[in-house]
């Protein structure tokens, strides 16, 4: 996404670069830990991995 804003802000003067700067201002950070926890997307991701380790050592042995 950055790059696409740099292309296309290329010829604008700073301050308008700065309106629509997509990383300027104002955000919202989340620590990884509490995005998994609370994200469904991240929790099922977390659960495929135990169940592929687990479905590994019965299958491998190991």
């Amino acid at each position: 996404m950055s790059t696409v804003v740099d292309a296309v802000n290329a010829d604008k003067p700073d301050e308008e670069r700065a309106e629509h700067d997509p990383f300027g201002g104002e955000r919202i950070e989340v620590d990884e830990r509490e995005l998994r926890r609370v994200s469904p997307a991240g929790w099922l991701a977390d659960r495929k991995a135990t169940l592929d380790a687990y479905v590994r050592r019965l299958t491998y042995g190991r």
